[in-house]
């Protein structure tokens, strides 16, 4: 997907929010959106969000020396997670349809985004998703997918996030491996962050060498290039993923939340609203 006029301003708004985290130096933070104005002009008409992202957050890391400003709230974020994983994991196993509802415990993880949001409540937005409707729910065709597929290859998201992910991990038929960032990036999951969260209990944990905030095949190690193009049925999590493999011609399924205006239109969809959407690939 590329990015749309709208998201400049985003941009911007990340830029600052981000610089502020790291430092209340005024004079600094002016600096950073003055290299970043700089850097927007040079953009290619028809770059994504997230190689644009990518861009910015080497700008404030070069400014600052900060590598990884949200690696403290990333940890938070797991804990908090991990601290409603038994009870629904309880909810999931009672539930008439228990991979349905891990599609939607995985999906409601998608609210810890600090790129689109630095506000959300957990457990309220848990509670929300397992019962909001689907604005897009192509199930019949993930059940289709799953009986034909030998192997799984699940794009993770953010960190936090990825503890939500467990509940549908347990519950897919088949061995999964499931591909982080190959650095910080945001609160965007590395492998420490998918250890802490219990993944190696539930599948094979590789990075996709992209250290953008979404999946840029070009940006990615010829590692996880192989693994994506051979995959039987693809799992990607979250917007940044969307906005880098939706135009990609494999047989994808996308689960997020559309937390973004510009995304929802994209999807078709109202702001707010959960998906869990089929390529075009997919007959």
């Amino acid at each position: 997907m590329k990015a749309y006029i709208d998201c400049y301003p985003c941009f911007f708004n990340q830029t600052i929010k981000t610089a502020r985290r790291i430092t209340k130096d005024e004079k600094k933070i002016w600096e950073i959106l003055n290299q970043v104005s700089k850097f927007i002009p040079q953009i290619p008409f028809g770059a994504t969000p997230p190689e644009i992202g990518r861009e910015i957050y080497r700008i404030i890391s070069e400014q600052t020396g900060v590598e990884d400003p949200f690696q403290e709230i990333k940890k938070d974020c797991i804990q908090q997670a991990l601290s409603l994983y038994p009870e629904m994991r309880k909810k999931r196993d009672s539930s008439r349809d228990p991979l349905m509802t891990a599609i939607r415990l995985s999906i409601a993880g998608n609210v810890i985004d600090f790129g689109t949001s630095r506000t959300f409540d957990l457990e309220k937005d848990v509670r929300q998703i397992l019962s909001q409707d689907f604005a897009v729910c192509d199930y019949d065709e993930f059940l289709r997918g799953l009986e034909k597929a030998s192997r799984i290859l699940y794009i993770a998201d953010n960190a936090g996030e990825t503890v939500f992910d467990r509940f549908l991990l347990e519950v897919l038929p088949v061995p999964i491996t499931y591909v982080v960032r190959g650095q910080a990036i945001i609160n965007d999951a590395t492998k420490e962050d998918a250890r802490i969260s219990g993944i190696e209990k539930e599948a094979f944990i590789v990075s996709s060498g992209c250290d953008a905030p979404g999946t840029i095949m070009n940006l990615c190690s010829e590692e996880f290039s192989e693994m994506f193009r051979s995959a039987d049925l693809i799992i990607s999590k979250g917007q940044g993923n969307y906005e880098g493999l939706s135009e990609e011609p494999l047989p994808i399924f996308f689960l997020l939340k559309a937390k973004c205006g510009v995304i929802a239109e994209d999807l078709g969809v109202e702001k707010g609203s959960i998906v869990l959407k089929k390529s075009s690939q997919i007959n």
